[in-house]
């Protein structure tokens, strides 16, 4: 670089970071500036040497999620601190935790090590290594939730800084910002990051539909706008005349959520019919806040005919993110329903930046027993359960991160809150461990019910203990949060291992009545002939005698017939027609898929889960028992298969698929009319020349739905098909199962 171009650089670092001064959400005070420039030289003389993908100063990073974490989170200056020192003792081998502590206090060098222990792991690591990873982090919840914060900025600026990267790279960061990022920062109540997080993951996980929906909403922008106009000016008479201070915005749908609801409900992109929200935000003291919600929501269910079964109360029982506001949906103009959100300043502050202005506003009120505090304290035995396998870990964790909430209530009548899908096993273990482990049954409204019984909002839940329940695991069926399945897992365990411990000894006299050894060997041997997965599934199984004597003989009976035929095959000459003939029957599938850079061919299976054919964007999964399986790049498991296995992922591609032909099942819904049977299969089989296999059409007073099982050769001969009947008069929708 010659001078210049360093002169330049330096004057748009130091740019950066009057900038980051400014856009601070919260006044600083000369101490907090002094803090907030000790820390920015610290991190420009760490990161001097290094440069970022796209080639610019390392620096900018740290200023831009400092930045994030300033501005759009709205925290403290020991946070800022904290976000520009992120990667100093990661990225500097000069800088120690010792040595931050010294220069900035304890506070801001736990939250360093915090972050420095998220990132310790390298990002070639293996699956548990990078469930593990995610273990820790959220552990970290705990010891500073700004650890967490800091973390969700730097991905964020991270994945709004990805076009440099490598195709591969990108899709597994993505998927992982998509699988635990963007949730986690929803659960904290970071709605805004969450939405960007969301959109950023589509954009490199699936492209084209991120593109196809960013470019529709670019062009009903103005139909968007001209529709919010005009509710504004209806309304605006009526709030002026109570002498209410306030503003109406527009709220655009994220693209992330306009596909799932495409793809939930099979709908087209106009279809869908909440692409935006109108807010209504209104100034107010604490004391008229919830006065004035509903006065508005009067004055507008006065101009719009409100939908009685979608108002959501989030003043009167605030979500446990802090998010209070008064959500109904209207037939607005044009007969078209919109979502109207109503809130005051404040809670439009607390929706915005979460967790720290919830926290602002919280200081000197006495804690609720639903906060994030709660929920954090609530998380914490799970989060330490060393037992747990880190990915199911993960799994589960991730099931209570997204969920929507239920409030229900004890036989006292103090509110709880629950997510939505909860049982009555999740409520008793929510009010504690112990009243989890006895629990014998539950009533709701005073009426018995099982223990599988989904809760809903206002149930009164009263459970119903004994000394001698105990939990079973058909529990693991009934519970969903992650809490309960925690506890009920590792009393499990516990019982698990006992017997284990008892059916060792008895393996040990089979075994020797059978003249075996109980040996490591024997212990392999057994376990691969049961196909079970480790010895303490035998020695349980042997435990509770679904491993009987019959099933040890005829094990015995086999060992000792294989160790006569390998010495046989050992003196017997190996024959070369076999390899031969497996290799000319396994080329046939060669012409359909090849993997990596390197084209290579290889043997493959197709998943279950999502069925792909040629013409499909797939990629390689490399399983444990069952070599590589195929799966479609938008298939239900690919999030979590790219973001906890992304070592074992294989790009692959289709080339030439005429050597095989796949079956695909297409439905569809239409109004029924005389002879639309007759149109389909004909244009199917005639038209087409496709095999149809599978026929099963149902006509329900005027309507019509069928599915048809056809046998194609690549997606483009299904795109094409679905293209065609689409067309045929009475057809309203079409979509590949």
């Amino acid at each position: 670089m010659t001078d210049v171009d360093i002169e330049k650089e330096n004057a748009a670092i130091a740019k950066q970071y009057k900038e980051l001064l400014k856009v601070s959400y919260r006044t600083l005070s000369a101490k907090d500036k002094k803090l907030i420039r000790s820390a920015f030289d610290v991190a420009v003389d760490a990161h001097k040497e290094q440069r970022r993908k796209s080639g610019e100063a390392y620096i900018f990073h740290p200023i831009a999620v400092a930045k994030i974490v300033a501005q759009e989170i709205g925290m403290d200056a020991t946070s800022i601190a904290a976000a520009l020192l992120h990667d100093v003792v990661e990225d500097n081998p000069n800088y120690t935790i010792d040595d931050i502590q010294q220069l900035f206090g304890e506070t801001v060098a736990r939250i360093v090590d915090g972050l420095t222990k998220i990132s310790s792991l390298k990002k070639d690591m293996d699956v548990s290594m990078q469930a593990e990873n995610f273990r820790k982090m959220l552990l970290t919840l705990h010891d500073d939730v700004r650890v967490i914060i800091i973390k969700i900025a730097d991905r964020l600026h991270n994945m709004q800084t990805m076009d440099a990267m490598r195709a591969d790279k990108q899709v597994r960061i993505a998927s992982e910002t998509l699988y635990i990022y963007a949730p986690l920062a929803h659960r904290i109540g970071l709605y805004n990051i969450k939405t960007e997080l969301e959109d950023l993951g589509l954009k490199y996980t699936e492209p084209q539909v991120y593109n196809d929906i960013f470019t529709k909403i670019k062009e009903s922008k103005e139909e968007q706008d001209a529709y919010i106009k005009e509710i504004s000016r209806v309304l605006k008479s009526s709030l002026n005349k109570e002498k209410l201070n306030y503003e109406i915005k527009g709220r655009p749908k994220s693209i992330y959520s306009i596909r799932n609801k495409m793809v939930k409900q099979g709908v087209s992109f106009e279809e869908v019919y909440d692409k935006f929200a109108v807010r209504i935000i209104y100034k107010s003291d604490i004391e008229n806040e919830k006065f004035l919600a509903w006065k508005i929501y009067s004055i507008v269910t006065d101009h719009f005919r409100p939908n009685p079964i979608r108002l959501r109360d989030w003043i009167s029982s605030p979500k446990s993110t802090g998010y209070e506001a008064l959500h109904i949906t209207v037939m607005g103009p044009k007969g078209r329903w919109v979502e109207v959100q109503i809130r005051s300043e404040r809670m439009n502050e607390v929706a915005e930046k979460g967790y720290a202005t919830h926290y602002r506003y919280k200081q000197g009120k006495k804690d609720s027993e639903d906060s994030l505090d709660a929920w954090i304290n609530k998380l914490q035995e799970a989060l330490e359960n060393q037992e747990t396998n880190a990915v199911d870990f993960v799994e589960e964790f991730k099931l209570n991160l997204y969920s929507k909430e239920i409030f229900v209530f004890t036989p006292k009548g103090d509110l709880k809150s629950l997510p939505k899908g909860a049982t009555p096993l999740d409520f008793a273990f929510s009010i504690h461990t112990e009243v989890g482990m006895k629990t014998r049954g539950a009533k709701v409204n005073g009426k018995l019910v099982p223990l599988s019984h989904t809760l809903k909002s206002g149930d009164q839940v009263d459970i119903l203990t004994s000394e001698n329940a105990k939990p079973n695991s058909n529990w693991l069926d009934y519970a969903t949060t992650a809490r309960a399945r925690s506890k009920i897992k590792s009393s499990l365990k516990e019982e698990t291992k006992q017997i284990a411990v008892e059916g060792k000894e008895i393996l040990r006299r089979k075994l020797k009545q059978l003249k075996i050894t109980l040996n490591e060997k024997s212990i392999n041997e057994l376990v691969n002939y049961f196909k079970l997965k480790t010895s303490l599934d035998l020695f349980y199984r042997v435990g509770i005698s679904s491993i009987d004597n019959k099933m040890l003989k005829e094990f015995a009976a086999k060992r000792s017939n294989v160790f006569v035929s390998y010495l046989k095959n050992k003196i017997r000459k190996p024959s070369s027609t076999k390899s031969e003939l497996n290799k000319e029957e396994i080329t046939a599938k060669y012409d359909m898929l090849v993997f990596g850079n390197e084209e290579e061919r290889l043997d493959y299976k197709l998943s279950n889960c999502c069925n792909p054919i040629p013409g499909d964007a797939v990629f390689g999964f490399i399983t444990i028992n069952d070599g590589i399986k195929i799966h479609k790049k938008n298939c239900p498991n690919a999030l979590s298969l790219q973001s906890n296995y992304a070592y074992r992922i294989m790009s692959a591609k289709w080339i030439d698929s005429s050597q095989q032909e796949f079956t695909v099942i297409i439905q569809m819904t239409g109004i029924d009319n005389l002879g639309l049977v007759n149109e389909v299969t004909k244009l199917i089989s005639g038209s087409m020349h496709v095999n149809i296999k599978n026929l099963n059409f149902e006509t329900n007073h005027g309507l019509f739905t069928g599915k048809i099982t056809v046998v194609v050769k690549n997606n483009n001969l299904v795109e094409k098909l679905m293209e065609r009947i689409k067309k045929i008069n009475g057809i309203e929708k079409v979509r590949r199962v």
